[in-house]
């Protein structure tokens, strides 16, 4: 199956609410191979993903302490398919940018 590689979201600073950062098409299956999530400021600020609506069963960092002038890089392999979402926030305000990357695959 040919895949077609793409950013789903961002370089976008991250609120601190949960809100969805994409949306897989109908007909089509994405795997999220690279979440960059910077911090430029001079203080610790708590990052949260989930796929699906976020809750606590849903999460795949809960809280995570990002440090100052730091970068968070990971490379997860996760596959989501139609309909499914990737929610994130942060603990403070637009602090944090996010960028995510995959691969995208048309389904038929």
């Amino acid at each position: 199956m040919p895949y077609i590689f793409d950013r789903f979201a961002g370089p976008a600073q991250v609120s601190n609410a949960a809100a969805t950062k994409f949306t897989v098409s109908a007909g089509e299956s994405w795997i999220v191979d690279h979440i960059h999530v910077q911090n430029p400021s001079a203080a610790t600020v708590t990052f949260t993903m989930s796929i699906g609506a976020d809750a606590a069963g849903t999460r795949l960092l809960d809280a995570y302490p990002i440090g100052a002038g730091q970068v968070l890089d990971l490379y997860p392999q996760y596959q989501l398919d139609a309909a499914e979402i990737f929610q994130a926030f942060a603990g403070t305000n637009n602090i944090l940018t996010l960028t995510i990357d995959g691969r995208k695959s048309i389904l038929g």
